[in-house]
C-alpha cells in the first residue's frame, strides 16, 4: 500500500491535466455547434411551438427552428408571416438549409401565383441532397407548377412521387398519373418518345392502351387489365388500379327498359319539344341514314350547308353508332332498334312534381327531361330516387349521384368558345352581342370560362336592333369596337393541396382600366353572336373599322348559322370563324339532309332533333358517365364529355369561311 504522502502528490500531479480538459471542453462548446433540430424531417408541431423554440436558441439551431416555422406557417396558410421570418433568416445558410431555403421560399411565391419564379428556385434543388419528406414536397411543388396541363414532364413527376408516398396521398397520385395520361391527346401520346429504362412509364401507356382498346366491353376491359396487371407486376398501378379503372370493373349498366319523356307538348315550348322527340324516337327505333364511306366523301359546298368537312369513317350516324373516345362504350354502327319502352309526359299540363311522382308510379327506371329550367330546378330540389337526365341546367348546379345535366344553351356555346379563342393564342377578346338579356347571358359564361383558363381582362360592346345597325350602315359609321371591362364573378378557384403541400386558391387580378381600343389596338378577337342578318351588316362595319388586313380574328356563334347563305354571303364572311354542332357541319351529309327535309331547312329545330338523338345514347350510357371520370362521346351536337358534377359539355366544330367556302378552322 502506497503512503499518504504519495497519494496526494500523484493527484496533485493529474489536477492540472483534469481542469485543462475540463477548460477545453469549455471552450469548444462556445464554438459552432451541430444542430440536433431536423429540418429535412415532417414538420408536424404548429409554428407557434416553432417560432417558440427559435426565441428560445441561441445557438444554430435557432435558424433550423425558424425553417420548420416558417414551414408550418405556409401549412397553416399564414403567407405574411412566413414571408417575415424568411426575411429574418441569416444569409449564410449550410446546404442542408440552403435546400430547405429553396422550397419553403418556392412554396411561398406560389401561394402568389408567382409560377415562373417558384420554378426557377426548384431547378436549384439539388435533389440528391433532400430528404425523403423532401423530395415529396418538391415533386408536390412542380405537380403545381404544371397546372393540371398534361405532359411526359408531368407524368415522370408522378411516376418520381409514386414510392414517396402511403394511404390516401398514394392513392391520390395512383389517380393524378391517370387522370393526365387520359387527358393528353392520343396524337400527342403516341408521339412520346421515352427512355428505354423507363419501365414503370412504358408500363403506363400499355394500360392506356388496354384501357382504350377495350372501352366498349366491360367483360373484355376486365379480362385485358388482367393480363396488363401480368405482363406489369411490378407497376404500382398493377397493386393500385386507378380509381376510374376500379369503377370501370364494377360498372353495371342503367336499366333503360322504361323511360320517361318530360317534354312540354303545349305552348311556346312545345316546337322545340317535338324536335327533341323525334330526334328521341329516331334513334331508339334505328331511324337513322348512315353516313357514307370517305371514298365516297366530297366536301359540301351548297348553299343549303352550314359548313364543308368531308365526310369520313368516323363521320356521326347517331351516338350509337359514334367513334367513342375513352372512356365510354361504343355501340355497334349498325345497332338495331331498342326494345325500350318510352313513355312521354307533358310537363306544360301539370307540375313537375306530379309528373315525377307518376313516372315513378308506372315503372320508369330512367328520366329524359324536363325541359325548362325551372322545372329542372325543381327536380334537382326533390330528391327523386330515379336516375334523370336533365334537359337544361339550373341556375346553380347541384351534384346528385342520380342525375346528369344535358344542355343546349348559349351559355355552354359561350365557353366553347372561349376555349377555342384561347387554343389560337388570342388573349384580349372583345364580345360584340346584343342589347338584351341573351347578351348577358352569353357575356358572363364567356367571362367565367376565360377566366378559368388563365385570361384576365374580357370586352364587351352591345349592338340594338337591326333597324339601328343599318341606320349605322346608311350614314357611314363603323362599329367603334370600344368595348369596357366585364365585371362577371368568376367562378369559385379551388385550393391545392398535394402530398402535404398546401397551395392556396389562385386570387383574381383586378381589373386594369382598359383604354378603348382601336382597329390595330388591344383587341385581338370578337366574338360575335347575332342573327344571320345582323352579321352581314356587323362583318362590313367591322371590316370599315379595322381594314380588310387587320390581325383582329373574328369568331361567331351558330346562331347566325342558317340555311340559305348562298356564295354572296360566303365571300362577305371571309375570314370568319362561326361554331356548330357536328351534324350540320358536314360529317354526315345523309342524316343532315335527312333532318333539314324533316324541319324545313329550321337548324335550330335541326339543332334540337340531334340534341334528341344525344340525349337517347346518353340516357343508355347513364351510370358510366356517373361512374367513369373523364367519359366523353362523339355525339351529334359535338364532341361531350361529362365533368365531376355530372354536367355534359360539348366541344363544338369549327369551321371558317374562305374564298367562297366553308373549310374546317385550323
Amino acid at each position: 500500500m502506497l503512503p499518504s504522502k504519495v497519494v496526494r502528490r500523484k493527484a496533485g500531479r493529474f489536477l492540472p491535466v483534469i481542469l485543462a480538459g475540463l477548460i477545453l471542453a469549455a471552450c469548444s462548446g462556445q464554438g459552432p455547434q451541430t444542430s440536433t433540430v431536423d429540418i429535412q424531417g415532417p414538420a408536424t408541431a404548429s409554428s407557434a411551438y416553432y417560432l417558440q423554440q427559435a426565441q428560445q436558441s441561441s445557438d444554430d439551431s435557432k435558424t433550423d427552428w425558424q425553417l420548420l416555422a416558417i414551414r408550418a406557417l405556409l401549412k397553416e396558410g399564414k403567407y405574411p408571416e412566413a414571408s417575415q421570418q424568411l426575411s429574418q433568416l441569416p444569409q449564410q445558410l449550410s446546404d442542408t438549409q440552403q435546400q430547405e431555403l429553396l422550397l419553403s421560399q418556392a412554396q411561398l411565391q406560389l401561394s402568389k401565383q408567382q409560377i415562373k419564379e417558384a420554378q426557377s428556385r426548384l431547378e436549384q434543388v439539388k435533389t440528391s441532397a433532400l430528404s425523403q419528406d423532401q423530395l415529396t414536397r418538391y415533386y408536390g411543388l412542380q405537380i403545381v407548377i404544371a397546372q393540371g396541363r398534361p405532359s411526359l414532364s408531368l407524368l415522370r413527376t408522378y411516376i418520381a412521387q409514386e414510392p414517396l408516398l402511403k394511404g390516401p396521398d398514394h392513392q391520390s397520385n395512383i389517380d393524378a398519373t391517370w387522370q393526365a395520361l387520359t387527358q393528353m391527346p392520343p396524337q400527342e401520346v403516341s408521339n412520346l418518345v421515352i427512355n428505354a429504362d423507363e419501365n414503370v412509364l412504358q408500363g403506363w401507356l400499355d394500360l392506356l392502351a388496354v384501357w382504350r382498346a377495350n372501352t366498349q366491353d366491360a367483360e373484355m376491359l376486365k379480362s385485358a387489365i388482367k393480363d396488363w396487371q401480368t405482363r406489369y407486376p411490378q407497376n404500382p398501378a398493377a397493386k393500385t388500379l386507378p380509381t376510374q379503372l376500379s369503377q370501370m370493373q364494377n360498372y353495371t349498366k342503367a336499366s333503360t327498359s322504361i323511360i320517361a319523356l318530360l317534354l312540354p307538348l303545349n305552348g311556346q315550348a312545345q316546337v322545340f319539344a317535338n324536335a327533341i322527340q323525334k330526334g328521341f324516337n329516331d334513334a331508339k327505333n334505328g331511324a337513322l341514314t348512315p353516313a357514307p364511306q370517305p371514298a365516297a366523301a366530297q366536301p359540301a359546298t351548297a348553299d343549303a350547308t352550314a359548313s364543308a368537312q368531308p365526310a369520313s369513317a368516323d363521320a356521326v350516324v347517331s351516338p350509337s353508332a359514334a367513334p367513342i373516345s375513352a372512356p365510354q362504350a361504343q355501340p355497334d354502327a349498325a345497332e338495331p332498334a331498342s326494345n325500350a319502352q318510352i313513355k312521354v309526359y307533358d310537363t306544360s299540363s301539370q307540375p313537375i312534381q306530379q309528373v315525377m311522382q307518376q313516372a315513378q308510379q308506372d315503372g320508369a327506371t330512367i328520366v329524359v327531361g324536363p325541359l325548362l329550367k325551372s322545372d329542372v330546378e325543381q327536380v334537382a330540389n326533390s330528391q327523386t330516387p330515379l336516375n334523370v337526365l336533365a334537359l337544361n341546367e339550373p341556375e346553380k348546379i347541384q351534384n346528385h349521384p342520380n342525375i346528369c345535366y344535358f344542355a343546349l344553351s348559349p351559355e355552354d356555346e359561350a365557353r366553347d368558345a372561349a376555349h377555342h379563342i384561347w387554343d389560337q393564342g388570342k388573349r384580349q377578346p372583345l364580345l360584340l352581342v346584343p342589347r338584351s338579356g341573351l347578351g348577358d347571358r352569353v357575356t358572363n359564361a364567356f367571362t367565367q370560362e376565360w377566366q378559368t383558363l388563365g385570361g384576365s381582362t374580357v370586352l364587351q360592346q352591345r349592338f340594338g336592333s337591326t333597324a339601328e345597325l343599318k341606320q349605322g350602315i346608311n350614314s357611314g359609321a363603323s362599329i367603334s369596337l370600344s368595348g369596357t371591362p366585364v365585371n362577371a364573378a368568376p367562378a369559385e378557384p379551388q385550393s391545392v393541396s398535394i402530398a402535404g403541400v398546401n397551395i392556396p386558391a389562385p386570387q383574381q387580378q383586378s381589373t386594369p382600366d382598359v383604354a378603348s381600343p382601336s382597329g390595330d389596338g388591344a383587341v385581338d378577337a370578337i366574338y360575335i353572336v347575332s342573327t344571320q342578318g345582323e352579321l352581314q351588316l356587323i362583318k362590313p362595319m367591322i371590316t370599315m373599322r379595322t381594314g380588310s388586313r387587320s390581325n383582329i380574328a373574328l369568331y361567331a356563334s351558330s346562331r347566325s348559322a342558317q340555311a340559305g347563305a348562298g356564295a354572296d354571303f360566303r365571300l362577305e364572311m371571309d375570314g370568319l370563324q362561326f361554331s356548330d354542332i357536328l351534324l350540320l357541319s358536314g360529317n354526315n351529309p345523309g342524316l343532315m339532309k335527312q333532318a333539314s327535309k324533316s324541319f324545313n331547312n329550321d337548324y335550330s329545330l335541326v339543332r334540337l332533333y340531334a340534341m334528341g338523338i344525344d340525349a337517347w345514347t346518353l340516357a343508355n350510357h347513364f351510370n358510366q358517365m356517373r361512374q367513369s371520370p373523364g367519359f366523353t362521346l362523339e355525339g351529334n351536337t359535338g364532341k361531350l364529355s361529362a365533368d365531376a358534377d355530372c354536367v355534359i359539355n360539348r366541344k363544338l366544330t369549327w369551321n371558317q369561311y374562305r374564298r367562297g367556302e366553308i373549310a374546317p378552322a385550323n
